[in-house]
């Protein structure tokens, strides 16, 4: 082991981090603020990803610029997923009606199905069933009083498990389960030298994007109106409310962030690391452990997280394989023995 393996598998484990700051560092702020512990965050990784396949796939033909197109819209679409997702299903108060409509329309279609099954229903008699069956779901939703998901821990592990499975689900329907690959620029794909190692040039680009992406959040969160309302929020969403910051209004812009950054990761790992089903639950864990070891709701934690995490996952396969799992996972162990709250955290 001379000097050039220590130098490839440090950058391997900067450029891995790099990736796991994007994802890890949404679900940082969405726990920080809203104390929402989203188990379908690694979901919106995954649909980032196959988003930006299908542009890509439907821009190829007309334009060279189809990958780069992609890293937006994929991102901005998985947001507004994340948006509709957070005001129906994750807030108490507000959108009742459009909410219960969603959930009878679902269960309509659940039952129209379950009394389908092994009879010759045709179209006209399942839409006229699905829609008596939504109705009366409706009426009873109506008259139920739920209880408020944000003071539910299980509730909100339950809900988001369920979703994830859900958009797991719909990602296998939609675009199969064959890996895939996002294919970068050819200008990627090359090599460049430094001291007589190579590095993979989109290596570069995953750690100079992070870095990016860092930089321009620290300046939003400090230096905006926007951020100091989202810090104020972490500190105490009760005295925030007192002061007039409207914490609905920072919940939402802090989730859309969250899966926006969720899934700007998964265009930009789906080269390095391909597109298949379940990779949202072999992404969550990893960055669980960012958010753990650096701390709820803070950004500088998220990187220093997601640095350790990428290292003692590269080093530990390299040196370790056996125990890599052991590897990667020690220094949340060890974190959460010394500070429960993470390296940043608040109590």
């Amino acid at each position: 082991m001379n000097t050039q393996f220590w130098v490839v598998q440090a950058f391997n484990g900067i450029s891995y981090g790099a990736l796991l700051f994007l994802i890890g560092s949404g679900l940082s702020l969405i726990f920080g603020v809203m104390r929402i512990v989203n188990l379908s965050h690694g979901a919106y990784f995954l649909w980032g990803g196959y988003i930006a396949l299908s542009v890509i796939h439907f821009l190829t033909p007309y334009t060279s610029y189809a990958w780069a197109i992609s890293l937006p819209v994929a991102a901005l679409g998985v947001a507004a997923i994340g948006i509709a997702m957070e005001r129906l299903f994750l807030r108490s108060e507000g959108l009742a009606f459009l909410r219960n409509g969603v959930l009878a329309l679902g269960l309509g279609v659940l039952i129209s199905l379950a009394i389908a099954r092994g009879t010759s229903f045709g179209w006209p008699q399942f839409i006229i069933c699905a829609a008596l069956a939504t109705l009366a779901c409706f009426a009873v939703l109506r008259r139920i009083a739920i209880v408020p998901i944000d003071t539910d821990v299980l509730r909100q592990v339950l809900l988001t498990v369920g979703f994830a499975f859900l958009f797991q689900q719909a990602a296998l329907d939609i675009w199969g389960g064959n890996n895939m690959d996002i294919n970068p620029p050819p200008a990627f794909t090359q090599s460049i030298v430094v001291g007589g190692v190579y590095l993979p040039l989109y290596r570069v680009f995953m750690i100079g994007m992070a870095v990016v992406i860092g930089i321009a959040l620290w300046l939003v969160m400090e230096k905006t109106r926007m951020g100091a309302a989202v810090r104020a929020t972490v500190d105490d969403a009760q005295m925030a409310r007192g002061v007039g910051i409207d914490t609905n209004k920072v919940s939402m812009f802090i989730f859309a962030l969250g899966a926006f950054l969720a899934a700007l990761g998964g265009v930009i790992g789906g080269a390095f690391l391909g597109i298949y089903p379940g990779l949202d639950f072999e992404m969550l864990p990893l960055a669980f452990a960012v958010v753990i070891i650096g701390g709820m709701g803070s950004l500088g934690g998220a990187a220093i997280g997601a640095l350790a995490v990428g290292l003692a996952d590269n080093f530990g396969k390299a040196l370790f394989p056996e125990i890599s799992y052991f590897t990667l996972y020690a220094p949340m162990v060890l974190i959460l023995a010394i500070k429960p709250t993470g390296l940043f955290g608040r109590e």
